[in-house]
């Protein structure tokens, strides 16, 4: 049976120091066929010019380049030109081993209620590496906390179905509502038993820009008004600010009568 074409979508903002890395990563995948889509997000350093560069040394790779409009958006418009049934969206400065890609698509294949396919990860910097200890899924536990990374594999027509990745949500963990739209109404999910994903700890990484107090309150309102239904469902009302205490808060205020 002939294999389907994967594409690995980089969307790249300012990564011109990791972005080779990453590619090389991409194209050392035990997986054909496969296809490279780099998106340059309006970047101020050479990133263009190394994407560019590295397209015309190797015909699996495509540029794409827009005006600056955020990572969301750029992964967007990657997928939207991308040519593979099955997408693996990958940051600019992260990487993956050389089988995760195999293995993911022989889930993908085999199991038609599996959307969405993880692996085990780990952060790493110029000094250390250390395992990212990921929780695992359950609907319930997506309510609260996110514990799939924007690097899993998944088809073309879920991103499809669900309006792809929210570019109005600038407030960080874009991935995580992505999550929960496609699978907040069902489908399964695979963690594979490997580390299989390299997620680089940079100074100016945008979880820390994006992990204040400010940004989480109003993450919070932004996903309550979007999935109002699926958080009265799991916590029996709103996400609250400490997010694992929603649903005794919740249950609580029903049993107070104020909620």
């Amino acid at each position: 049976m002939e294999s389907e074409l994967v594409s690995i979508v980089i969307p790249c903002y300012n990564q011109a120091q990791y972005l080779e890395q990453t590619v090389q990563s991409a194209l050392a995948s035990d997986y054909r066929p496969l296809e490279i889509l780099i998106v340059n997000d309006g970047s101020k350093d050479n990133s263009l010019a190394l994407a560019q560069k590295l397209s015309a040394e190797n015909e699996l790779i495509r540029v794409i380049d827009q005006k600056n409009s955020g990572v969301a958006s750029a992964r967007n418009k990657g997928i939207s030109e991308a040519k593979g049934k099955y997408i693996l969206p990958l940051d600019g400065d992260d990487l993956i081993s050389e089988n995760y890609i195999s293995e993911a698509i022989q889930v993908v294949k085999t199991n038609p209620e599996v959307k969405v396919v993880y692996c085990q990860a780990v952060k790493f910097d110029e000094q250390r590496q250390k395992p990212w200890k990921l929780k695992p899924f359950s609907r319930n536990q997506l309510a609260k906390d996110n514990m799939i990374f924007v690097a899993a594999l998944f088809r073309k027509m879920d991103w499809e179905e669900v309006g792809g990745f929210s570019e109005d949500m600038k407030m960080g963990r874009e991935d995580w509502e992505f999550w929960i739209k496609m699978l907040k109404n069902g489908g399964e999910v695979v963690q594979l038993p490997f580390v299989g994903f390299f997620y680089r700890l940079t100074p100016g990484s945008k979880r820390k820009k994006t992990g204040t107090n400010q940004k989480k309150r109003e993450r919070i309102a932004y996903l309550n008004a979007k999935h109002g239904d699926f958080f009265e469902r799991e916590l029996k009302g709103p996400l609250r600010f400490q997010r694992t205490w929603s649903k005794p808060y919740n249950t609580l205020l029903r049993l107070l009568g104020k909620l």
